[in-house]
């Protein structure tokens, strides 16, 4: 998600990163709950809207689209053919019913809704940025402190593991589907957690040496702007819309 090709000069860029967070947080919230199509296609909309503004590359935002709809694919596979409800049409045993239709219909635009906001909103901002936004939102300190080490060592453990796999082919590993492979990926796998908890160590160490006493300092101080209360304004008036259309009964398919 916190990639740096989506880290770029746009609009979004301009509003307060807490903002950007918490609604975020609320818009999903919302949308998750939402059974109405009118009101999730509002909310697709509103999500394409933000979108543009943010001004994402278009190849990053293709493939982490695309990535996200492969599951919604195997789910129109099996959905429709699985719920039960009116006959749509039918093929032998086959039955594709109207609820699960719409059922799926209703769950890709949700998907696709909530996508669009978080890389629009919160994609654009680097992890130790956003890791402070939390913690000025008042989210628990652990998990503001789980999530930027995450964050930072993620794909440093990524990279150790390619070592591992490189250094097992290097000495005629061929992964195949039989015990000496399992045992070996195994191996590797323990590998991975000693060094990972070496490293940990490690670190560990080099903080306290610095001063660390279990509390990040950051030298970026977030201000609230007109922009900002423009924006939030904007959104929790959309957000009242989506509701209202909700509430309202929509067009239920």
């Amino acid at each position: 998600m916190f990639d740096q090709p989506f880290v770029r000069p746009s609009l979004i860029q301009r509003i307060d990163p807490r903002v950007r967070m918490a609604f975020a947080g609320g818009l999903a919230v919302c949308i998750s709950l939402l059974h109405s199509l009118t009101a999730c296609g509002m909310a697709l909309a509103l999500g394409l809207a933000l979108l543009a503004a943010a001004n994402p590359p278009a190849r990053a935002l293709l493939q982490r689209l695309g990535a996200i709809n492969i599951f919604i694919v195997f789910l129109w596979c099996v959905t429709p053919l699985t719920t039960p409800g009116t006959p749509l049409a039918q093929w032998g045993m086959l039955t594709v019913s109207a609820e699960g239709v719409r059922l799926a219909l209703l769950v890709s635009i949700k998907s696709n809704a909530i996508a669009c906001i978080f890389l629009a909103l919160v994609a654009t901002m680097n992890a130790p940025t956003a890791g402070h936004a939390l913690e000025r939102l008042h989210c628990p300190p652990k998990l503001v402190f789980l999530f930027l080490f995450t964050a930072r060592y993620v794909h440093v453990i990524a990279q150790e593991w390619h070592t591992l796999l490189v250094a097992a082919r290097l000495r005629g590993f061929r992964p195949r589907t039989s015990m000496h492979t399992y045992r070996t990926l195994a191996s590797l796998l323990g590998l991975l957690l000693v060094r990972s908890y070496e490293r940990s160590l490690r670190v560990r160490e080099a903080m306290v040496l610095r001063g660390f006493s279990g509390h990040f300092r950051s030298v970026t101080v977030f201000h609230a702007q007109k922009g900002d209360c423009i924006f939030a304004l904007g959104l929790l008036l959309c957000m009242a819309g989506i509701i209202a259309v909700e509430c309202l009964g929509g067009l239920n398919v």
